[in-house]
């Protein structure tokens, strides 16, 4: 049998490592441990930054690895996922831009219900209101839930949104796709695009919040481990 690739986990704006946590006792559940599957903090100051970030990672990483992101964490697999060890992308409601495209030139085609719930900061740093958190990003989590994301979540600074996919990995490299059908923070109707354009293996539709990755563990981490299978 074949050895099992390592899953490295990607998070996005406003989020980190632990938004994974019930997706990680998932694939745990199934097998996947300290040897084979890892959550990353990217430190969300710059595209090129938090490629680096997970590039470190893959040289660390021996065998096939499996790139996972979640919101703008698709932007970092895609620009990232060039490394020769990455066998496969899975994209959960996530943005996969094109070459020369941004996830904020694919926001401002198709702008989200919740863009006016975003505030910056003095520094340059892009807040989700606290007090708007939970409507904006995971309104199918419990208030409770939304209120400890809020309070934790890790601003990106701005200037990010505007950065550019150079070499778009989904165009060599095998992909899924799971689409939020009420996420508030990037449009339904823009994860079906982008999702159609990379023509991934497959694509699941959830009834779920941006926050899928915490309301629907089990739906997400089954179709990781079906992808994970099939590379």
């Amino acid at each position: 049998m074949a050895p099992k690739p390592t899953i490295i986990l990607v998070h996005g704006f406003w989020g980190g490592a632990a938004h994974w946590n019930k997706v990680i006792l998932e694939l745990r559940a199934a097998g996947y441990g300290y040897n084979n599957l890892r959550a990353i903090d990217v430190p969300l100051t710059s595209l090129a930054d938090d490629a680096g970030r997970i590039r470190q990672e893959l040289d660390n990483t021996e065998g096939d690895v499996l790139l996972v992101g979640h919101s703008y964490g698709g932007a970092v697999i895609t620009e990232a996922g060039n490394h020769k060890a990455v066998k496969g992308l899975v994209y959960i409601a996530a943005f996969a831009p094109d070459a020369g495209e941004s996830p904020g030139g694919l926001t401002q085609a198709r702008p989200p219900s919740a863009a006016a719930n975003l505030a910056p900061d003095a520094a340059g740093y892009l807040w989700v209101k606290r007090e708007l958190f939970h409507e904006s990003f995971a309104q199918d989590l419990t208030k409770d839930d939304g209120f400890a994301m809020a309070i934790t979540q890790k601003a990106p600074l701005a200037s990010t949104f505007g950065e550019a996919i150079s070499n778009p990995a989904w165009k060599t490299k095998p992909s899924w796709y799971q689409i939020s059908t009420a996420d508030h923070m990037i449009n339904p109707e823009n994860q079906q695009f982008m999702s159609a354009r990379i023509q991934p293996r497959k694509v699941i539709k959830l009834d779920a919040s941006h926050a899928s990755l915490a309301s629907k563990p089990k739906e997400v981490a089954a179709l990781i481990l079906e992808a994970a299978g099939a590379i």
